[in-house]
Formats: C-alpha cells, structure tokens, sequence
C-alpha cells in the first residue's frame, strides 16, 4: 500500500526539502505547514506517518502527541523540536512519540531519519498483512486435481501468475474465485504486497465508488476525516473485484478510466494517484452474453479479459471429491475440535454421487454439518444431510427436465440453452423465497444468501414483482 506522510513544519525551506526527498512511487507527501488550522486537517488526514514540528501541537504538548497515538490509524508520529534538549526529547517520548528529532541538524540527516522510519512503518504493515493472514493462506496447491480438465485448467493459472495483466476469473457459485486469486496473489512476485478483495454486489451503490477510490474530507455528509480506497490500499499488491458483472454501469466507467492509467481520484479530490496494482475480477454471469445485452461496458469487458479462466464446476471433477472430503474432514476436526478420525465408504460414495450445484463452498458446508454432528469417531452416511440416501443415492429435490422445453433445445447453441436453463432455476427459486416471505425482499435475500440489491437486479431480470407476493403471508 501507498505510506501516506502527513508533513507540518513551519520552516518553508526545510519543508520543501523533506517534500521532495521523502515523495517517491511508494510514499505520497501531503503538506499542512502553512495551511490554517493545519493540527484539525492533520487529525482528518488518516495519513500512516505524521511529522510535525513541536511548536504547531497545541499546548499541552504531551496531551497532543497522545491525541495522535489514539487516532483509527495509530499513525507513526516524529516529532521535529527546536531544542536540543536530551530531557525535552524523553518527554516527548514518554508522551507517546515513536522519534524526536532536532531541527537544528542538517536536512540530509532529517531526511535520512525519517526514511528509515518510513521504512519500519512499511516494515511494521507488512507483518500486519501477514498475521491477518494466517497459517491458512491459500496456495496453488489446494488445486491439486486428477481431473484431466482441472489439470489443463491449473496449467494456464501457472502461465499466467507472474504476469502483472488484468485477469478474469469465471465460474460457478461456490467454485473458489476467490481462494483462486489469493493463491495467484501468493505466489506471485507480489505477495508481500496485500490482496485487497470487494465485493462489488454486496456493497450499496451510493458507498461503492468510496470503497474503491476513496473519499476527502467534506466529500458528502458524514465525511469527517480522509478515507482510503481499496485501490489505495492495494498498491504494491493485488486488487480482487468479486462479482464485477453486478457493478452499476456508472461504476463500470469510472472502473475503466482507472484501468486505463492506474491514476485513482478520491471522491471530492482534485489530484489524483498513481497505483501499481493488478486488477483480478471475477463473476458468475456470462459477460459476454451481457454486453451483447447492454448490460455490461463491452470496453470494460475487454480491458478486463486479457487473461480469462475459467474454472470448472465440481460436477465436471468427482474424482476429485474423496480426497477433498478427506481434507475438510481434517480441516473441520481441527476447527470443530471434535474427535472425528475417518469417514466410512458409504458417506464417500454419496458425496461423490452428489452433483453439487453450490460447488466446493456447498461441499465445505456439508462437511462442517457433518462432522458438528456427528457422535461416533467415524462420520458415516446417517451424517450427511436428508438429501442423501441412507443407501448412499441422493435425493434428487430440482423439478424434472422436461419443464424446460427439452424440443427446442437443439434450435439453439449449448451456450443460450444453459443460459435459459440457469434463468428459469433463478425464476423458480427466487418465486419460492419470495413467497415464503410475503415479498420482503430483504428477508428473501438472507436465504438465497446475496445481498438485497443484487436481488433487486435479478427480479428485474426475470420480471418478478415483490407486488405479486405481498398477498402470501410468510
């Protein structure tokens, strides 16, 4: 991520010089010195690094510099005093100050100093990332297969990890788009950089724009202080745009004019700054059938695609299924901290019969039931939920084909017949929730587990009306 500097020092002179030798790729300089009011903006600024000089802390000095170590940001804060004054400088310490500096030293030594803080700060961040993290961070392995398809699938991801392009990302619910593009993040040349992931479809319209570019302070009501943006938070690293084919076309423009230069302009700024991030995006929604549509930019669509994967469904790769069973039978006994040591062959066989329409997330679902259930040590087939048999079939609950006009299929190319097919099963599932919450739309967008809005698009889509289901009580 960028380091942001907040630089306050009265002295003109000294302040152009650390401005210019502190401003680099990775550090942006934002100058109060001279500005009125300059220890309120400093508050606001939400800067990483903070170097002011003592005599524009209001009084108290101390109650000041404890002021800033309390900040959401807890910024790295260096002092710059007029006195060389050793018992001056451990007050200030005490106080709180991470480095107390003299000002009467040479600007190439103030210079030096703060970039060796800078550094530790940068140093101090990245250990963060890295905690956050965890022991489970995703690796390419995890998608280790003896599917012949997933194979020729990983071979293309492996090619195009150290590439720095625009990516794009399809697949099915569930699939693991975004356990994917941690794994690229972490294996490529910019994995001490952060991943920074948003979910375009999950975050209301009016707030979305800030969380990708940032905001100043006084952008709109209830900005009080200077808010980073994910592409901010992402420099050095990689930024995943989850569900991008439900991003609002106003967005969409103001996605690829970033896209275009890596230059961010946050909400009621007038600069702008420049990122170096790659961009993964990714979606469930057929893009290209949508841009035939209109409903997506076919500009953004191409800027986006110039590596496209595709990740294949669970269906498509069974014989991958018993050994990710086992994996997440591991996994969740150690979670769960419950004393399941095995599975038996029947519980095995009725996963893999499974066709999984929820994909890997569904299968790690199941698994974590299960193995909370489960009383014995070896989870078993009386486990699995009621939709697998107790003679280890499954429990077909989809309606039958033949309501799908199985005729006129072959009038039509694979592509417009899965299409038609996934829009009567939305139409058909979207009908039963709504019905069984009298058309409250929020409730219904808990059960399908998507956020309202992206519900609203759907219903729009499929022309259903919350009108229509408000006569049903829940």
């Amino acid at each position: 991520m960028l380091i942001r500097v907040a630089l306050a020092v009265r002295d003109r002179d000294m302040q152009k010089h650390l401005a210019q030798d502190l401003s680099g790729l990775d550090v942006r300089v934002e100058l109060f010195g001279q500005a009125p009011l300059a220890w309120q903006k400093i508050l606001r600024s939400g800067c990483d690094v903070i170097v002011i000089a003592e005599s524009i802390i209001p009084p108290p000095t101390e109650t000041g510099i404890m002021i800033l170590n309390q900040l959401p940001e807890s910024p790295t804060t260096v002092i710059i005093h007029g006195n060389d004054s050793s018992e001056q400088h451990a007050a200030l310490a005490a106080a709180g100050a991470d480095v107390v500096l003299y000002a009467g030293v040479s600007k190439r030594s103030l210079s030096e100093a703060i970039e060796t803080t800078l550094e530790s700060r940068r140093q101090f961040i990245q250990k963060r990332q890295s905690y956050r993290r965890g022991f489970t961070e995703p690796k390419i392995s995890d998608f280790a297969s003896e599917s012949q398809a997933m194979q020729i699938f990983m071979d293309e991801v492996l090619q195009v990890i150290p590439s720095d392009s625009p990516m794009l990302l399809l697949g099915e619910t569930g699939v693991g788009k975004e356990h994917l593009a941690k794994a690229i993040h972490a294996q490529s040349p910019r994995s001490i950089g952060p991943f920074i992931s948003v979910n375009t479809a999950a975050m209301p319209e009016q707030l979305l724009e800030s969380e990708l570019f940032g905001h100043e302070q006084g952008a709109f009501t209830g900005a009080i202080r200077y808010r980073r943006g994910a592409f901010e938070l992402a420099h050095g690293g990689t930024i995943f745009l989850d569900e991008i084919g439900e991003m609002p076309l106003y967005m969409q423009t103001k996605l690829l004019q970033v896209l275009q230069n890596y230059e961010v302009r946050p909400i009621g700024g007038e600069n702008t700054t420049w990122v170096d991030v790659r961009v993964i995006a990714a979606t469930s929604r057929d893009l290209e059938a949508e841009t035939a549509q209109n409903g997506f930019r076919q500009d953004l669509y191409f800027r986006l695609s110039v590596l496209t994967l595709k990740i294949p469904p669970l269906r498509y790769r069974k014989e991958d299924i018993p050994a990710m069973v086992r994996r997440f039978l591991a996994l969740y006994r150690h979670k769960l901290s419950r004393e399941v040591d095995g599975i038996s062959a029947q519980a095995v066989i009725a996963l893999t019969n499974h066709d999984w329409p929820g994909n890997v997330r569904e299968l790690m679902n199941v698994m974590e039931r299960a193995v909370l259930l489960c009383k014995t040590n070896e989870l078993g087939i009386v486990d699995l939920p009621s939709t697998f048999g107790s003679d280890g079939s499954v429990t077909r609950s989809i309606f039958p084909l033949e309501d799908f006009g199985q005729t006129e299929w072959l009038n039509k190319p694979l592509r417009e017949v899965q299409k038609d097919v996934l829009d009567q099963v939305e139409r058909r599932y979207l009908e039963l929730a709504l019905k069984k919450t009298g058309g409250r739309v929020g409730q219904a967008a808990r059960i399908a587990g998507i956020h309202p809005r992206g519900l609203y698009n759907k219903m729009k889509r499929l022309d259903l009306r919350k009108e229509g289901f408000k006569t049903q009580q829940p």
